[in-house]
C-alpha cells in the first residue's frame, strides 16, 4: 500500500496530468482507509478551483455551493 507521503505527492501530481493506472488503483485503496489524505485531496481541488476564480478576476465565496460573486 501507498504511503501518506507517496499519495500526498500523487494527488498533487493528479493535478496536472492523468495517472497511470496504477497510481490511480493505489491512491483509491489508499483514500479508502486514509481521512487525512481523502481531506488534503479535497482541499487541493478546493485551492485549485480558488486559484482558477482568482486568476480569472472572480470573488471566491465561502460556501462551496454558492455561485461566485461577479
Amino acid at each position: 500500500m501507498l504511503s501518506c507521503k507517496e499519495v500526498t505527492e500523487i494527488c498533487s501530481r493528479e493535478q496536472d496530468m492523468p495517472l497511470a493506472l496504477r497510481e490511480k488503483m493505489g491512491l483509491h485503496t489508499h483514500l479508502m482507509m486514509c481521512t487525512g489524505c481523502s481531506n488534503f485531496r479535497k482541499q487541493m481541488a478546493v485551492l485549485r478551483q480558488a486559484m482558477k476564480f482568482y486568476a480569472e478576476g472572480k470573488a471566491v465565496t465561502a460556501d462551496p455551493d454558492e455561485r461566485p460573486l461577479e
